[in-house]
């Protein structure tokens, strides 16, 4: 089993208030916790006690502000699957490593079936999805194959878990 960048506990007990809170904040994370204790039907210290437990045990990994691509001249967006020439743990560490190195790449998980891994990109023109393929891409280490699929309509896309 590889190392996750989140120590949690898998099992995770959680009630239906740690539920209700986790359902508003995935839903607007810069909810004061008045306005959430209001919305969930409890005192404010109850509410900040159940948020910090929360934190604590891993369940909130963090708090983000979520881009909108285009307004930051991200136009496209590119799902990339790829195959390493060897799958031995030091060919994963040494791909891995560059990965978290690369700020262009948005997204790698590593995937079962024929392929090895599935990478996101969003660029801001042909020329810049080009120069990805060439100068990013292709010189990850032991990368043997790729295969862009572009995005052409987004159907659903949300950052929310279903509780």
């Amino acid at each position: 089993m590889r190392k996750n960048d989140f120590q949690v506990q898998s099992d995770a007990q959680l009630d239906s208030i740690d539920r209700a809170i986790l359902n508003q904040l995935q839903g607007d994370g810069r909810l004061s916790n008045q306005e959430l204790a209001a919305r969930v039907h409890l005192s404010p210290s109850a509410c900040l006690r159940r948020v910090k437990a929360l934190e604590e045990r891993g369940v909130i990994a963090a708090y983000v502000a979520l881009l909108n691509p285009r307004a930051v001249g991200r136009h496209g967006t590119s799902y990339t699957i790829i195959n390493l020439q060897s799958t031995q743990p030091a060919q994963l560490d040494a791909f891995e490593r560059a990965v978290r190195d690369t700020p262009e790449i948005l997204d790698c998980v590593y995937v079962a079936g024929a392929n090895d891994y599935l990478v996101r990109f969003a660029y801001r023109d042909a020329e810049n999805l080009e120069r990805f393929h060439a100068e990013v891409l292709a010189r990850l280490p032991g990368v043997m194959r790729s295969n862009s699929m572009l995005v052409l309509r987004t159907v659903k896309k949300t950052t929310a878990l279903p509780l």
